[in-house]
Parts: C-alpha cells; sequence; structure tokens
C-alpha cells in the first residue's frame, strides 16, 4: 500500500533505542515517512505501538559488513534518528560529519536526556532526572506529600519526542530551499525547560511555582483532584470564576461559606470543604451531574476505563 501523508516519500533511518527516539519514529511514520529501525543482534523487540508503521533490520554496527549496510542505508536516507549516548555514533564511525559526507542533505537528529555538551552530558538519566533539574516537577502534585512523577510524558515525550519530531520537520522545511542537511541536537532537559517557558514568567510576576502555593500545580482548591466515596477520583479544573460557581451550585456550597478562593491561606480550609462533598458519592454519580456543564470537572479514569469514555471513544483515540 501506498504511503499517504505529509511524509509520504520520506525515508528515515532509526536506530533502536527507548523511549523517545522510537515515539518520534512513530510520529513521523504516522504522518507517511518510510522509517526502517536498526537493531542490534542482542536488543529486544520495539513495542508494538511505537512501531508501527515500520520495518525492521537486524545488524551488528560494530562490525565491517554492518557499518556498510548502515551506511548505504543512510545513503539513501532523508533523516537520521538515534537515541545513543554523546561520542557513540562517533565511536562507530557513523557521526554526523562521516555520514553528511556520504549524504551531505541528510537531517540528523540526536535525541539525548542532557544534551551533547555541558558537564552532564555523558552521564545516565530518566524522565525524572530532567524535570526535576528543570523546575517542573517541583510544581506538581499535593503540598504535604513529594512530587508525583507524571508518567514519562512530560520529559521524554513532552520535552523529548515533539521537540525532535518538530526540528525534523523543520529541518526537511529548509532542505527544500536549500539542499542543505542539518544536525538536530535535542535533548529533553532543553524540550522540559521551553515548555515551562510561559511558566517562568511567573515569579517575577508576584505569582508562584511551588506546590504550596501554585494555582495548577494540584494546590489550589479550584485546580485538583477529590477522592469520592467509592475511592475513586474527579478531576476539577474550575479556574475561571464562572466555572467555580457552576461548580459550587452543583455541590451545593453556599459561595459566602466557602470565601475567596484567592486567598491561598483559605486554600486548606476550602478544599477541605469540597473534598467532603465529593466524599460522600461515588464517583460516577459525580460525574453524571457535571456532565455537559462548564465546571470542568472529570471522572478520573484508569487507563482500561479510559477507551470507553464517551469522547475519547467517538474519537476513536484508543
Amino acid at each position: 500500500m501506498t504511503a499517504q501523508g505529509p511524509l509520504a516519500g520520506v525515508k528515515v533511518v532509526e536506530f533502536a533505542g527507548i523511549g523517545p527516539g522510537p515515539f518520534c519514529g512513530m510520529l513521523l511514520a504516522d504522518m507517511g515517512a518510510d522509517v526502517v529501525i536498526i537493531g542490534r543482534p542482542d536488543g529486544g523487540k520495539p513495542s508494538r505501538v511505537v512501531a508501527r508503521g515500520k520495518t525492521s533490520l537486524t545488524l551488528d554496527l560494530k562490525s565491517e559488513a554492518g557499518r556498510a549496510t548502515t551506511l548505504r542505508a543512510l545513503a539513501a536516507a532523508d533523516v537520521l534518528i538515534e537515541g545513543f549516548r554523546p561520542g557513540v555514533m562517533e565511536r562507530l564511525g557513523l557521526g554526523p560529519e562521516a555520514v553528511q559526507a556520504l549524504n551531505p542533505g541528510l537531517i540528523y537528529g540526536r535525541m539525548t536526556g542532557w544534551g551533547q555538551t555541558g558537564p552532564m552530558a555523558a552521564t545516565a538519566g530518566h524522565d525524572l532526572s530532567y524535570i526535576a533539574v528543570t523546575g517542573a516537577l517541583a510544581a506538581m502534585g499535593s503540598p504535604d506529600r513529594p512530587p508525583t512523577p507524571p508518567l514519562n510524558l512530560v520529559g521524554d515525550y513532552g520535552g523529548g519526542a515533539l521537540y525532535l519530531a518538530m526540528g525534523v520537520c523543520a529541518a526537511l522545511f529548509e532542505r527544500s530551499r536549500s539542499g542543505k542537511g542539518q544536525v538536530i541536537d535535542a535533548a529533553i532537559v532543553d524540550g522540559v525547560a521551553s515548555l515551562m517557558g510561559s511558566l517562568m514568567a511567573f515569579p517575577p510576576a508576584g505569582r508562584f511555582l511551588d506546590r504550596e502555593r501554585s494555582v495548577m500545580g494540584g494546590a489550589s482548591p479550584s485546580y485538583r483532584c477529590y477522592r469520592c466515596a467509592d475511592g475513586r477520583d474527579v478531576a476539577v479544573g474550575a479556574l475561571e470564576p464562572q466555572f467555580f460557581a457552576v461548580l459550587l451550585r452543583l455541590l451545593e456550597l453556599d459561595p459566602a461559606g466557602v470565601g475567596d478562593r484567592h486567598d491561598r491561606a483559605e486554600w486548606p480550609r476550602i478544599s477541605a470543604m469540597i473534598g467532603a462533598r465529593f466524599a460522600t458519592r461515588p464517583r460516577d454519580e459525580w460525574a453524571a451531574l457535571f456532565a455537559d456543564t462548564d465546571a470542568c470537572v472529570s471522572p478520573v479514569l484508569t487507563i482500561d476505563e479510559a477507551p470507553a469514555h464517551r469522547q475519547v471513544a467517538e474519537r476513536g483515540l484508543y
């Protein structure tokens, strides 16, 4: 079947790995690119989700035959994606200088945690490491406990894979005018810092990002999760005054008794009041009550429940 999409005809060579590199390759394949995974003989199989739309080739990159086959593939490729530590590809004879001498139009995408340079470039890390040092993790979660890791969505996929995919697409567009390839140094720590850009303007403006005072981090009574009578949870995102008014009305709480939700000293008391109301009914009863309102109240669904949610199901997300 002929590939369709904006990247149809684009040839991508992806070196097998885990996390953001394969996820970026998946995004490119979803947009029509022809993606070939080069895996090691001793490597495991990639997730069937991130491998969708791709083909695989097993090569020993430390052998002359393996490198020769790889270089032939790269000579005909438009994009390379690799997620090794800095210097590994160079030691294999597959670094940007060597490969782009063979194929000057190649887009060389490098996915790392810390980047190609800096004092920590060669050290190990994970999603949690990168969001910790950029200030993102400290702003998330309840103020009375350590931060909760937000899966690996913020670092690996948000700050890593999506930024690499954007860089690759931008470089492909630029190549259409110059005919030249580029090296994309996509570091997760860089991407997360970029994602934090608008929020970093908060402290100079007198607003806060720490868990005790952050409006969107989980401490505000208007933007957090509450436990229901059945032990399951609802998510409340009633930031705007008109949305908060709907929330209080359906919870049958007197706005005068609730008081000023903008007073951070009052947040624990107001959260306790709202939490006490949510604790009186099961999650799905509250979900039915708030359905089709502007209170921004949603059931917190498990991954098993999520595909059946009416909006998720209608759009065929899973």
